[in-house]
């Protein structure tokens, strides 16, 4: 005889590992996706804080070591190249040898020009608002000059000493006559042997201790001490100028920002610029 029919086995439950594994591989799923949002916020929260850094220390440096400044004229020729509406040489200023010495004659530097100097000066700036906002935001990290009568010439003597030109004895300083090799006589289109002061004859004039003389180096072309000097009525009449105030022709040492160390750009021009003092 055929026994009782069994009933039907039911389904065997999964197997907890199987389920196990299922849950861990979901939870891993879940934790991946919440993970990317975080590490691609992390990842801009890092550059914007290297690109913050970067600024920073670019600004500690444009402020304290070096910077680059645009030659905009050619009264450095042809030490230093320029001109009127051209891009001239781009150089590199150092701002930090004058912190521990003082400026000496021969070195080429930038400095501010004084009161009486900016008479002329016209601003640099946009009239339109927000180009000038981008051009000063620009300046504050020196992709643009600043807006200031910042000028380039080269030491001829420090204060203490009394600087003059004749036409008989040349440009003299303490009555030694200058040794100076930067002249060129075809840019200047005068020649110093023939013309020693290569414009009117002036001073004597006695620099005030912690001013400085300075000249540009296309002594034809430049509107550097002399130009800015005052000078006694009856003296000009004669033709002779800066015998007034020592003081409107100089350039106080504070006013100075730095040392001229080299042509950055354009490439042609890569090199160091010279201190040739011509006192010696």
């Amino acid at each position: 005889m055929t026994g009782p029919t069994e009933p039907d086995e039911k389904p065997a439950d999964p197997a907890p590992n199987d389920s196990d594994d299922d849950s861990v591989v979901s939870s891993e799923d879940s934790s991946e996706d919440s993970a990317k949002p975080e590490k691609k916020g992390g990842a801009v929260r890092e550059f914007a804080i290297l690109v913050s850094i970067a600024l920073v220390l670019y600004y500690v440096m444009l402020t304290f070591v070096a910077r680059p400044y645009l030659i905009p004229s050619e009264s450095m020729e042809p030490t230093l190249h320029g001109c009127a509406g051209c891009t001239g040489d781009r150089i590199m200023v150092d701002k930090l040898t004058y912190r521990f010495t003082s400026p000496e004659p021969g070195d080429v530097v930038v400095f501010k020009g004084p009161p009486n100097w900016n008479l002329n000066y016209r601003s640099i700036r946009s009239d339109n608002p927000a180009i000038r906002w981008v051009q000063n935001a620009l300046s504050f990290v020196g992709f643009v000059p600043p807006d200031e009568n910042d000028l380039v010439k080269r030491i001829i003597a420090v204060g203490g000493q009394t600087v003059e030109c004749r036409a008989t004895t040349g440009l003299t300083v303490d009555g030694k006559r200058l040794d100076e090799p930067y002249l060129d006589p075809e840019t200047m289109n005068a020649d110093p042997a023939i013309y020693p002061c290569l414009g009117r004859e002036f001073g004597p004039v006695k620099v005030p201790e912690d001013r400085v003389w300075v000249m540009g180096d296309n002594r034809t072309h430049s509107a550097d001490s002399r130009a800015h000097c005052s000078s006694n009525p009856e003296d000009a009449q004669k033709g002779l100028i800066c015998t007034g105030d020592p003081e409107a022709g100089t350039v106080p040492v504070d006013n100075v920002i730095g040392k001229a160390r080299f042509i950055a750009w354009p490439p042609s021009r890569w090199g160091g610029i010279g201190s040739v003092n011509p006192q010696t």
